[in-house]
């Protein structure tokens, strides 16, 4: 799998060579985020492709995402690769019998129209629960027998990923998707140690906090919460800004910063925001969420490559994240996933 179509960089996940930065697609789980038309999303998974963003995120509960991929990949001539990216996430007390997992991944499967997953990532909601470690040794035979490619982790924390990695042989696991970002730098405790050990990549989402780390919020004034026309994801991130990160006029110095920065670069304010997240070792990709159809930003995410932030940028930054709270929201929040616990 290659990106020779654009600048974009890679990395290795398993047997793909992938992009570092992957399209989102769990806008399709609600209409809160605005709809347009299967064929119009169609077209917007197509227009990525052609740019060179041939990785796709979706998930079982991402409403019709898995089936309009599917549907967009049988489109494709042969020789163009995409790599499709799902999950199989268990939020209920579940007996991870050899039928219900197989059945899980043949779903995925069925509604992907494909013959083998690219890459299951695997939630599982209840850690007192052992029956995670049995449901990954399923899903490790069933990759074994060529009905998934590669194996992710989703929202699992530090020491059950170390936990599972060590049971489960090295290799197995490639990746875990979690909340990463200049607001939320959990992952720098304890995960990254963790990925180092094992060799997973993280795959990063909220790296752009709903679209607040952008031009756009630069010089603005607090928004409400609940005001009408903010997106479910602006919501919830907007929450973690005020009453876990710091406060509003901290995040407008940030933003001030990240603009100073972006006039060095000649780069957007999400530039600089996603470039920071990308230059972790431990990171393989950021997945950036696109309303395909209603909203999309593919040609300024170009500009996150070919450039890198110099050490007076990272102390640019640390100078404000030095003040807010995000290095204590290990212990406010929890370690990466607990938000969902």
């Amino acid at each position: 799998m290659s990106c020779s179509k654009t600048s974009l960089e890679t990395f290795e996940l398993g047997q793909f060579i992938a992009p570092r930065i992957w399209v989102g697609l769990w806008q399709l789980s609600s209409i809160a985020w605005g709809s347009a038309s299967a064929a119009k999303i169609r077209q917007g998974m197509a227009r990525h492709v052609e740019l060179g963003y041939n990785a796709f995120d979706m998930a079982d509960h991402y409403g019709s995402a898995e089936i309009l991929f599917g549907q967009f990949r049988e489109t494709l001539l042969e020789s163009t690769s995409v790599l499709g990216a799902t999950k199989w996430c268990v939020f209920r007390q579940t007996e991870p019998s050899r039928a219900v997992v197989e059945a899980a991944v043949r779903e995925r499967m069925t509604r992907m129209r494909t013959t083998s997953v690219d890459l299951l990532q695997f939630h599982w909601q209840d850690y007192s629960d052992k029956g995670y470690l049995s449901a990954l040794q399923i899903l490790q035979d069933l990759q074994h027998e060529g009905l998934i490619s590669a194996v992710g982790l989703c929202n699992f924390d530090a020491i059950r990923t170390d936990e599972i990695c060590t049971q489960l042989g090295p290799g197995f696991i490639v990746s875990n998707q979690v909340q990463f970002s200049l607001i939320d730098t959990r992952p720098l405790h304890g995960m990254a140690d963790v990925c180092e050990r094992h060799n997973v990549k993280l795959l990063t989402y909220g790296t752009l906090c709903g679209g607040f780390l952008s031009d756009k919020w630069l010089h603005k004034p607090e928004p409400d919460l609940y005001a009408g026309d903010l997106t479910p994801s602006q919501r919830k991130y907007l929450d973690v800004i005020l009453k876990a990160w710091g406060s509003w006029a901290l995040f407008q110095s940030l933003l001030a910063v990240l603009r100073d920065i972006g006039d060095r670069h000649r780069r957007s304010i999400a530039n600089i925001a996603t470039r920071w997240v990308l230059d972790h070792p431990f990171v393989g990709a950021v997945i950036i969420g696109a309303r395909l159809g209603v909203s999309e930003h593919p040609d300024d995410n170009l500009q996150v490559f070919g450039f890198t932030l110099s050490e007076q940028d990272n102390r640019d930054i640390e100078a404000v994240l030095g003040l807010s709270n995000g290095r204590r929201m290990i212990s406010t929040i929890g370690d990466c996933g607990a938000e969902y616990r």
